[in-house]
């Protein structure tokens, strides 16, 4: 099979053996360093995705994918509004809602966020009722004045299902001695537990027609919420709802109301990859060395090809194509071992803590029972691309090295 001259001096280099076995484990050293940069690089970005996904779809479970709500005042016709969102094919689910910032008083007092649904509809567009650890969310009923809280939150106040708690809003009323601030007392009728900190201590659930009457505010909600079936089109569908209400309303999403967080998490992944890049970069620096140690032991080989014709670019290709197969060994061998640890990550901690008898992630800690994983093919490619791009640029001053090696004085002593 042909190959052109310096591809085939430059495998026959890779093959070859050292007159300097110094050469060889350099070069080895350089095959795992990129192997283990690029193996401790997939695995460490596969953890760091699976911990945001956790997050994401535990968020998501109880938030909605996007809000429609009335803009500076309640949204009336919220009726005719869940009637237009449920004719886009695109929405799983939709349906009313008010949310008000509410101090929560017991034994202790606790602010939280007080959100009034429909206990029928609430499943359309959260997993709430799949969360209730005590009681159920249909026990809200109109007139009942019951109230479900969050397990943390719950744990704060000191009480338990059958217990009263004191709802302070932030809305003022009337009286004959003046304005005065909103309470109301609401009996704990259940318990959810979100695996989210902020619901799970931050989140208070009623009734809609209980807070409607505390508030009077008649048939008024604060929004419709949306479920969808692709929730990275949450704006879209929430704009052109808003659109066809052909009123003054304001459209948010998930990725909108949640930014700093996402924000965060992908910082936190970019710094990671970037600080872990750097032992790929150790790896690359140990090509260096052996590229120019291989020039420097293989100058009377260079200086014969070039009298037999080779011209200072073939000679540099030679180098270049002996180098960049150490690279590319290195990462494939990086790519398989990373993706074999990663698929086997959750054994080796079970292994870990069994030998051992700890505790590596605890469930009161974390709100998990084993280390979410996930693998995304394009954060391979890129750390395979970005390996093998730092192995290419190593070999380059080396492979320039060579080619400006002039054949006289090399040949001269030997």
């Amino acid at each position: 099979m042909f190959k052109p001259v310096p591809v085939a001096i430059g495998l026959r280099y890779l093959r070859a053996k050292r007159r300097n076995g110094f050469i060889s484990f350099i070069s080895l050293a350089s095959i795992l360093g990129i192997a283990l940069g690029v193996t401790a690089l997939i695995t460490t970005l596969a953890v760091m995705s699976g911990f945001q996904k956790e997050i994401r779809d535990r968020m998501l479970g109880m938030a909605a994918h996007a809000t429609v709500s009335g803009y500076g005042e309640p949204l009336q016709d919220w009726q005719h509004a869940v009637q237009v969102a449920m004719r886009d094919p695109r929405v799983a689910g939709a349906a009313p809602y008010i949310e008000k910032e509410a101090l929560i008083s017991a034994a202790n007092n606790q602010p939280a966020m007080l959100r009034a649904v429909i206990p029928a509809e609430e499943g359309k567009v959260s997993v709430l009722p799949q969360k209730m650890v005590q009681g159920k969310l249909t026990q809200l009923t109109p007139g009942s004045f019951n109230i479900v809280l969050g397990r943390e939150l719950a744990l704060w106040l000191g009480v338990g299902v059958g217990d009263d708690v004191i709802v302070t809003l932030a809305d003022f009323r009337s009286t004959p001695v003046g304005g005065v601030q909103t309470m109301k007392r609401f009996k704990v009728s259940g318990i959810f537990e979100a695996g989210y900190n902020e619901f799970d201590k931050g989140l208070a659930v009623v009734n809609l027609t209980d807070l409607q009457r505390v508030l009077r505010m008649g048939e008024g909600v604060t929004g419709v919420r949306l479920r969808l079936h692709d929730m990275d089109q949450a704006f879209a569908v929430a704009r052109a709802l808003a659109l066809n209400l052909k009123g003054p309303y304001r459209v948010s999403d998930w990725s909108e109301e949640n930014a700093n967080l996402f924000r965060a998490l992908k910082m936190e992944k970019t710094v990671m990859a970037i600080l872990l890049s750097l032992i790929i970069a150790m790896g690359a620096f140990n090509l260096v060395s052996s590229q120019v140690m291989l020039v420097t032991d293989k100058q009377a080989d260079i200086a014969i090809l070039r009298t037999l014709g080779l011209t200072p670019a073939q000679v540099m290709r030679v180098f270049m194509v002996q180098g960049s197969l150490i690279g590319v060994i290195g990462t494939v061998v990086g790519v398989i071992g990373g993706i074999v640890l990663t698929l086997n990550l959750g054994a080796i901690l079970k292994g870990i803590e069994h030998i051992f008898g700890i505790q590596l992630l605890p469930e009161d800690v974390y709100y998990i029972t084993g280390l979410p994983i996930d693998l995304q093919s394009g954060d391979v490619v890129t750390i395979a691309c970005v390996a093998l791009a730092m192995a290419f640029l190593a070999t380059l001053y080396p492979a320039w090295r060579a080619a400006r090696t002039a054949p006289a004085e090399a040949l001269r002593y030997e």
